[in-house]
């Protein structure tokens, strides 16, 4: 992958899957840190098992904290050197698995694992458990795609805001040898609590674009990753905490700012990325998909227009549970977003090219998402509706655009 700013100051991206040793200290580790660099942490057995080891010396108790089943509180147990150490009961599944250690009651980072990710204001642990079902989450020798930091001009904070964009392989390099290839654009946001950076960080968006084109089952396509709160300039640790629009614009910013994050996308976004890039023009050549709060966004964004969109994605909706500024529950709100959709489908099918639901099987929105599924298809309008194992996390949304993309923009 190749990493390009464009007007933006140093960004730290941590992207990498691949293991590596950086030394660090971690609480309770005393003097040992010496030694903490050769403590191999964590190390995937032959038979799918995984074994994490910290030296904390002086720490009286160590868990790791995982979200595999069983790995909340997995109790480690220290050696005469001061060496903790636990392994899985059973084999983990291959996926990209997230973690951190617990020394003493406070959370800290595995020292022996350099791949770590910032999902909001927390930092964790990565491990990627390989095989043919999580290859596609792999960096391989595939041709790759670039990820450009990017400042798009914000009309409501009148300063520009942050966003990350995904150009497939060799975009760059028909930019300088004058192509006039064109692609057609995924607008792709985050869930509440994160920012421009969860997609390309915590989702690798980046990785799995690269496999997909790579093995022919996905289009090429670009890749838009802005910051779904429409007042909030970049990610906190560039920009700060969110800040106030300016006076005279409207204050409802996030999960609910629906007419503002309509003009923020519609009005700023969509034009600036077409100015800048090789894009196809017209609604069928774009598509908008969000996770959690970004779904909310997606359903009252993508479906109110869709004479700008042809295909929306909502992966994990909670707005179909009724509970969001006192919105109709269930298939309800989509009539009301979009006057028309239940009651004509035939004219509905013929806009919606793809209407891509998803969600974890343990995920308390799963129900809702089932019902308004089960009624969407009862009018005979089309639906894919992907279920995942897990609960509200990311390793449901990795999956959600692995099979998402391959079917846009057929």
């Amino acid at each position: 992958m190749k990493l390009i700013h464009a007007m933006a100051g140093p960004v730290v991206l941590c992207i990498s899957l691949l293991a590596q040793e950086p030394p660090a200290t971690s609480p309770g580790t005393g003097g040992g840190q010496a030694r903490a660099a050769k403590v191999r942490s964590p190390e995937v057995l032959a038979d799918g098992r995984v074994t994490f080891r910290l030296l904390a010396p002086k720490a009286t108790e160590v868990q790791v904290q995982g979200n595999w089943e069983g790995g909340r509180g997995l109790a480690m147990t220290k050696d005469g050197s001061g060496l903790w150490s636990v392994t899985t009961k059973t084999a983990l599944q291959p996926e990209v698995w997230a973690y951190t250690f617990s020394v003493d009651g406070v959370r800290t980072l595995d020292p022996g694992n350099y791949n770590v990710a910032r999902d909001g204001i927390g930092f964790m642990n990565t491990l990627l458990v390989l095989s043919e079902a999580s290859a596609v989450f792999q960096p391989r020798q595939v041709p790759h795609g670039t990820v450009s930091a990017m400042w798009l001009p914000s009309t409501a904070m009148k300063t520009p805001r942050r966003m990350f964009v995904y150009t497939p392989p060799g975009y760059e390099g028909e930019r300088y040898e004058g192509s006039t290839t064109r692609y057609p654009v995924l607008y792709l946001l985050h869930g509440s609590g994160g920012d421009e950076e969860a997609w390309p960080v915590m989702g690798i968006a980046n990785v799995i674009m690269d496999n997909l084109i790579a093995q022919g089952k996905s289009k090429p396509m670009i890749v838009v990753m802005p910051n779904a709160y429409w007042n909030e300039l970049a990610s906190l640790d560039l920009a700060g905490p969110r800040t106030a629009p300016p006076p005279g614009v409207g204050s409802g910013g996030g999960a609910q700012g629906y007419d503002a994050n309509e003009k923020d996308i519609v009005d700023d976004l969509i034009p600036f990325v077409e100015k800048h890039y090789r894009t196809l023009p017209g609604r069928e050549n774009r598509a908008l998909a969000g996770l959690s709060m970004g779904s909310g966004i997606s359903a009252n964004v993508g479906l109110k227009r869709l004479d700008v969109f042809a295909s929306v994605g909502l992966l994990s909706a909670g707005m179909f549970r009724g509970t969001a500024n006192a919105a109709p529950p269930g298939v309800a709100l989509l009539e009301k977003i979009s006057p028309g959709f239940l009651a004509d489908p035939v004219a509905t099918n013929k806009k919606l090219r793809l209407l891509f639901f998803s969600c974890g099987t343990e995920d308390p929105r799963m129900p809702a998402m089932t019902q308004v599924e089960e009624e969407l298809r009862s009018r005979k309008i089309n639906i894919v509706f992907k279920r995942y194992p897990g609960e509200h996390e990311w390793k449901v949304w990795r999956h959600s655009l692995a099979d998402m993309a391959p079917l846009l923009f057929r």
